[in-house]
């Protein structure tokens, strides 16, 4: 009759060896919820984070080459005016953002604004509710330097279009703290809580900057970025309840590779040309090109 057993009083080997499996396995349940993880009805106890400062990025300088006969190469334009012209237009979003208003309140009214759009894009399934702690809006704009025109012939027969080098380093900074929902094995099986503050560091690429065609409809002002530019992004992190696991280069990593994709599947702007294009003609305009380009 003891054969007919799983387990007795006297376990076999096999018997001990699947109950020391399961008991490392309920171990490690318990040390993961109850160490680094928090109860759903447990609100999470994390330290705020503050905006880290970076340095003003010292304005790009360049000395145009010399031809052998002494003259200045045509090919490269100033940018001082367009450099001037962004920072305005940048200051007139940064005012904007923060409803024409200055000190705290309009600090405050911005950091609303941005605790408000990242809830709306939050997968709900995956994260709690998103809060804000602190938004830093920077104080500098993007400069562009080694202007180049490209006329109609080197653009093989194409319009011609005005390449750029850029960079941009700023004190541009989110702190947010939320909470990871794990569902597995079961519905709110455990929160992750978060923290995390993300800055720029630095960003650099080529724009590419194209006038619309005579024949274009709407006529649209057209800014493209490649795909090989350069980011660099500051994080610091806390993860855990009542163990803390701080700066976690994963974390960093995968922060950086979804801004990186972001951008590079963004591609291209369409700046509508006042009077001639509508905003909902230009997406209008784009929604019929993805369509047809779409295979079937």
């Amino acid at each position: 009759m003891g054969s007919n057993y799983i387990f007795s009083l006297t376990p076999t080997f096999t018997q001990g060896l699947v109950l020391g499996q399961l008991s490392i396995l309920v171990l490690l349940a318990l040390v993961l919820k109850y160490l680094f993880f928090i109860s759903p009805i447990e609100q999470p106890n994390i330290q705020n984070f503050h905006p880290r400062t970076v340095p003003d990025h010292p304005s790009w300088s360049r000395t145009p080459k010399v031809e052998e006969d002494g003259t200045p190469e045509a090919s490269l334009e100033s940018t001082a005016w367009f450099n001037l012209l962004a920072r305005q237009v940048i200051d007139v979003y940064r005012a904007k953002l923060q409803n024409e208003l200055t000190g705290l309140e309009g600090i405050e009214v911005a950091r609303q604004r941005v605790e408000a759009y990242a809830n709306t894009i939050r997968p709900r399934n995956f994260l709690d509710h998103i809060t804000v702690h602190a938004v830093d809006l920077g104080n500098s704009a993007p400069q562009l330097f080694n202007a180049q025109m490209v006329d109609a012939s080197e653009a093989h027969d194409a319009l011609p279009y005005v390449k750029f080098d850029m960079s941009y380093s700023d004190t541009i900074s989110v702190s947010l703290s939320t909470t990871y929902l794990f569902n597995y094995p079961m519905s709110s099986f455990a929160r992750l809580p978060v923290s995390l503050t993300i800055s720029l560091s630095r960003f650099e690429s080529s724009i590419v900057l194209s006038a619309p065609s005579p024949g274009d409809a709407p006529p649209v002002l057209s800014v493209s970025l490649p795909p090989d530019f350069t980011l660099r992004l500051k994080t610091t992190s806390l993860m855990g309840s009542r163990a803390m696991l701080k700066d976690v280069p994963k974390l960093h990593d995968l922060i950086e590779c979804q801004v990186r994709r972001v951008l590079a599947a963004k591609g291209t702007w369409k700046v509508g040309l006042p009077g001639l294009a509508s905003v909902s003609e230009i997406k209008a305009a784009i929604h019929n090109n993805a369509t047809v380009e779409t295979p079937a």
